[in-house]
């Protein structure tokens, strides 16, 4: 029996990274974890509606892109409106592909991460 816990994104501008999640999608930070010996830093963010967290993983010392392959992955965030969703990533200019037929889009991470926006159901 297994639960869904957190799920993990690398990446190179942890700031920039909170900046986004915050703006974006309301994610706020529920708990961090430093190495000892300052080489990377941990983290979490929670919807505060759920217990799933986004883990934000920051190398300190990393300075190149990730590979993230042919991108066949993506979280997904539902919203009851999707009018006001969508007008708010249209403004930070982070809509990189849109479904009209299907009633979804999505967002782009500055790391180029994809996240879906889709309806409530």
């Amino acid at each position: 029996m297994f639960a869904f816990e957190h799920f993990n994104f690398n990446v190179l501008d942890l700031e920039r990274s909170l900046k986004f999640y915050d703006e974006a999608l309301g994610l706020k930070p529920v708990r961090r974890k430093t190495a000892s010996d300052g080489s990377f830093e941990l983290v979490f963010l929670g919807d505060g509606k759920t217990n799933f967290q986004l883990e934000l993983t920051y190398l300190v010392d990393r300075k190149e892109p990730y590979d993230l392959g042919e991108g066949e992955f993506h979280l997904a965030f539902c919203t009851p409106d999707m009018e006001a969703a969508h007008k708010k990533h249209e403004e930070m200019g982070c809509i990189c592909f849109e479904n009209k037929k299907m009633g979804i889009y999505f967002i782009e991470d500055p790391d180029g991460y994809w996240i879906e926006i889709v309806p409530v159901k």
